[in-house]
């Protein structure tokens, strides 16, 4: 299928338009100016407010977690979620390459080091077969936790990414991780909704991070979540995200390096209402991308669907072309009609910040690289 023309027409049928046609577009149908404008009559539009504790507590639940935290993006999450998970400066975390830059620089927030190992093909996210190669050939136990033996560094966490919300294998991953003393902080971003095994995707880790910014399933404006099952880590990542500022009628005390990471309540207003929708949303997410499974079915044309025992939210649906020549022919025609594609991310190894950081062979990232295209993914 060289001739793209006939996904332009069934594209613009779709979704019943012959402007511009987007990526994803933030639909608001619920209680969003309801809650803003009871937010505005408060007076409390700033980092504290009922909303606020509303969200954290509506994320606890959506992630069968028991606590939420709130963050301004979800780049702030990553980087408070890896510090509680015990990174400190000079450290690698083992992450994939094949992902938004914000993997990445949230670990270098933490004067960290990304390792990059390759993705799987069915789930585009990091490979369990490449973390054991990878800790098999580098890893070392010591009484401490895990070291690369090639660096010295100590490896102190794994960061997971979902792409696209198609959760990675978690049980093998998990499986590795818990041979090698290695904790878990899964990358959620991306796959609000999305489940593995009938459990959400954010609950498997010590840690997960989700992302609220207004290209999302479900939007505050800009905003971030961090979910985990242990208190205390909770009760510490809401006191580093608050300026590490203690508790005082009228003091300002702090006690250490803290960060403001706050969420407004402006931003936690507008998200429960967008929560409130969730499960709506992800029923018309799943009707599109059984549509366009139907499309592609006889097109030559590899629609990217869910795993064995997974459900995906298909936040960004996408394809797979037969070569990366395939691939800049469908993104020429497809935005010349002002239908917006786009092609994944160019591998972080490659941008100058991460050339020199380790890696693996990186073949199926590679391979992905030259072939997948995000298609429009808007609710209809």
């Amino acid at each position: 299928m060289t001739d793209y023309k006939d996904f332009v027409s069934f594209v613009k049928e779709k979704f019943n338009s012959n402007s511009s046609i987007h990526l994803h577009e933030p639909v608001f149908s619920g209680n969003e100016k309801i809650y803003l404008n009871e937010c505005i009559d408060s007076t409390f539009v700033s980092s504290i407010g009922k909303f606020v504790d509303t969200f954290e507590s509506m994320m606890a639940k959506i992630t069968q977690s028991k606590k939420g935290i709130s963050v301004v993006n979800g780049t702030a999450g990553i980087h408070i979620a890896l510090i509680l998970a015990g990174v400190k400066s000079n450290d690698e975390i083992l992450t994939q390459a094949l992902t938004f830059v914000a993997t990445a620089n949230a670990i270098s927030y933490c004067n960290a080091h990304p390792v990059f190992l390759d993705v799987d093909l069915d789930t585009m996210g990091l490979s369990p077969k490449a973390v054991e190669a990878f800790l098999l050939e580098f890893g070392e136990l010591r009484e401490d936790g895990c070291y690369n033996k090639k660096t010295g560094r100590k490896i102190s966490a794994c960061l997971p990414m979902h792409t696209f919300g198609f959760p990675v294998h978690l049980d093998e991953l998990i499986h590795i991780c818990k041979l090698w003393n290695i904790p878990i902080v899964e990358d959620a971003a991306e796959s609000l909704g999305s489940e593995y095994k009938e459990r959400p995707t954010g609950s498997f880790g010590k840690l997960g991070v989700f992302s609220f910014n207004g290209n999302k399933i479900v939007t505050s404006g800009g905003g971030g979540a961090i979910v985990t099952n242990d208190y205390l880590l909770a009760k510490k990542g809401k006191h580093l995200t608050t300026t590490a500022k203690v508790s005082h009628p009228y003091k300002y005390e702090h006690d250490e390096l803290g960060y403001n990471y706050r969420l407004p309540n402006l931003n936690a207003a507008l998200a429960c209402a967008q929560l409130e929708q969730l499960s709506n949303f992800l029923k018309n997410k799943r009707l599109l991308a059984n549509d366009y499974k139907s499309y592609f079915k006889n097109k030559g044309i590899l629609f990217r669907s869910e795993t064995p025992e997974t459900k995906a939210n298909y936040w960004l649906m996408c394809i797979e072309l037969e070569s990366k020549r395939e691939r800049d022919l469908f993104l020429k025609e497809t935005n010349k009609n002002n239908i917006m594609t786009r092609p994944i991310w160019k591998l972080l190894f490659h941008l100058p910040m991460y050339q020199n950081c380790q890696k693996d062979n990186q073949k199926n990232a590679l391979y992905l690289e030259q072939r997948i295209v995000n298609i429009p993914s808007r609710i209809v």
